[in-house]
Parts: C-alpha cells; structure tokens; sequence
C-alpha cells in the first residue's frame, strides 16, 4: 500500500483545510451536497444524507482517531486507512456506504440510478477536480447500463484508496 497515495487523498475529507479531519467536515459536504440539488436538510432524504455523515465520521474517527481527541490527523488518517486496507479494502469502503447512500437518494430522487452527470456531481461538489470527476463518473457505470448502483459507488470508493490515479 502506498502510504502516500492515502495521504493524498486526506485533503479531500478535510473539507475546511484545516488540517484534520473531524465532524464538521462530513457535515459541511453534506450540507454542499444538499444545496447542489436543491434539497432541504429536513426532508427524508437530507436527514439521511446528515445520518449518512455522522456514521462516515464514527467510522473513521473508530479507525483513525488514535487519541480519541475527535479528529484525525494526516498521520492518523495515514495510519488508519493503510491498517484498514490491509485488512479488507471493501471493509474500508462499507464505512463510507451510509453517506455514499444518503449523496445518491439526494442526487437521484426519484430513486431510478445514478446519472453519470449526478455522480460527477457529487465528486466536484466533495472536492474532486472535473477533468478527475468527469472520468471517474463516466467509468462507475462498470455493467454499461447507463446508471450507477449503489454498489458500484461503494466498489469504486475502495478502489479509489488501493489503485493508482
């Protein structure tokens, strides 16, 4: 495992830049995700979208949060996600599924797949670039069937930790 390649991708759960990650940074890119599409926090699919978040942040703080002061680190981050990899990429992966969950009920509505363009969406919203996010999205659709299920979010979630850009 790249130790390198996971602390990359640390940037992108610290919404805020302040140099960890904590709470609030799942909570600021639900609320992004929520105004990206039009949908209030207090609806079903918000308050499961905010739900989806707290039960990222436990996940990883659970993994990561080595001195249980409520926020990871670089290094923590570092430290959890090689351990967590090297014991099962998709176990990685499930933490994320109830957020992952909760950003394609938003994006998706009417509950009919995951469009290309709502996945490019989410990831430019969350802090991907859009050279990044528009292939990323165009490759989710793994069967070709037009649509993203939510398992393919989740295997491409684990994937984006363990494959090279």
């Amino acid at each position: 495992m790249d130790e390198r390649r996971i602390a990359a991708r640390f940037a992108g759960f610290d919404q805020d830049g302040n140099g960890y990650i904590d709470r609030e940074d799942f909570y600021v890119a639900a609320k992004a995700l929520l105004a990206e599409f039009g949908t209030t926090a207090r609806c079903d699919r918000g308050q499961a979208l905010y739900a989806g978040a707290e039960a990222f942040w436990q996940g990883m703080a659970g993994i990561a949060d080595v001195d249980g002061d409520q926020r990871v680190t670089r290094g923590e981050f570092v430290t959890g996600a090689v351990k967590r990899l090297r014991d099962s990429p998709d176990r990685f992966a499930e933490i994320a599924r109830p957020f992952l969950r909760g950003a394609i009920a938003v994006a998706d509505p009417e509950g009919a797949g995951l469009s290309t363009a709502a996945a490019e969406r989410i990831m430019r919203v969350v802090g991907v670039g859009p050279e990044v996010a528009a292939t990323a999205a165009a490759a989710l659709d793994a069967d070709g069937d037009g649509r993203i299920s939510e398992d393919e979010v989740v295997r491409a979630f684990a994937l984006y930790f363990t494959v090279p850009d």
